[in-house]
């Protein structure tokens, strides 16, 4: 990633921000897009503290033409976009009865339609290079969808739809353009702090949790592969392979589980911040409150990013053992 243009939309806090950081220590010139200026100062710091170099843009990815123009800045002051990672979102977790059509648009036109913008801006300058990289931060939730979240798997199953259409015409036209998705695990992130909502206590990922420097380090190196997809966490790839094969299993499952586990024991606090609209005047950093119960590591993630290796390795094991019972049996190889 050295000296490598990256665009990371959502970059002010959370998997986004940890993203930058993460592209930052590998040597990338980053352009860092969110709508917080106190968010995006932190991440600027962040970076800096690393001896990265940053360009901080104010942008609401649900206005096409605010990002055209950070797009045109970027190349402008940074030099021509490598990567371009779409990340930016925002959420309401309510009940669908509970929530108003302003509510669902303004999810829709960030979740979804931000991915939009971000992909065909970086597209009209990538498709004229013919090269570049653009990184789909999706959830498992883009495969399965989850009660209290109607809004969030709803704009992530669209992401995912778009995408898929996007890879095949790319790959019609013979483009050296590369469109990826992430499908992300629970992540211990400020989304679960500052998210609208309407539950009656304050809400959680759902268990287990992983640090969001995992997602950070996966999403990299995605960047980096031709990889179609990159599932992160086990859990994201348990819910994928299993509503795939038993998606009346995964409704029984969530009717009875899904509410209470996506909510703690505490009572919503009177002064908690909301982002759905107005950006949060704060600095929320990459991770939420979740730091006690988040994991540290993820067996799947590194197995997913050294899966060659690995099936090298069983291959050879299984050589030599092979060759071990031919000879404990007297036998010779041919």
């Amino acid at each position: 990633m050295r000296d490598k243009v990256v665009v990371v939309t959502g970059a002010s806090a959370g998997v986004g921000r940890a993203t930058a950081v993460e592209f930052a220590r590998q040597g990338a010139r980053l352009a860092l897009l969110a709508r917080g200026e106190e968010g995006l100062q932190g991440a600027l710091r962040e970076v800096e503290a690393l001896g990265g170099r940053a360009l901080t843009i104010r942008v609401d990815v649900a206005d096409s033409a605010q990002v055209e123009a950070a797009a045109e800045r970027i190349e402008t002051e940074l030099g021509p976009i490598d990567i371009w990672v779409n990340n930016a979102m925002v959420t309401i977790l309510a009940p669908v009865h509970q929530i108003s059509a302003e509510e669902y648009r303004r999810v829709t036109e960030v979740s979804y339609l931000g991915t939009v913008h971000g992909t065909c801006a970086a597209l009209k300058r990538m498709r004229a290079r013919n090269r570049g990289t653009i990184v789909q931060v999706g959830s498992a939730l883009a495969y399965r969808a989850i009660p209290l979240q109607s809004a969030y798997c709803a704009a992530k199953f669209a992401v995912r739809g778009f995408t898929d259409a996007l890879r095949v015409e790319l790959r019609h036209d013979r483009s050296r353009v590369h469109v990826t998705m992430v499908q992300l695990a629970a992540f211990n992130t400020p989304q679960f702090d500052w998210a609208r909502t309407r539950l009656p206590k304050q809400p959680q990922p759902v268990p287990p949790i992983f640090q969001p420097e995992i997602a950070a380090r996966g999403i990299v190196w995605a960047a980096g592969q031709r990889r179609r997809e990159v599932w992160l966490g086990f859990p994201a790839v348990k819910t994928i392979l299993g509503n795939g094969l038993f998606p009346w299993l995964a409704d029984r499952i969530l009717s009875q589980q899904g509410y209470d586990g996506q909510q703690s024991g505490q009572p919503l606090a009177d002064d908690r911040p909301d982002n759905l609209f107005e950006p949060v005047a704060r600095d929320m950093g990459s991770h939420g409150r979740f730091d006690r119960e988040a994991k540290a590591h993820s067996v799947q993630v590194w197995a997913s990013m050294h899966r060659r290796g690995l099936a090298l390795g069983a291959l050879a094991l299984a050589g030599g053992a092979l060759v071990a019972g031919l000879l404990s049996r007297g036998g010779r190889p041919r």
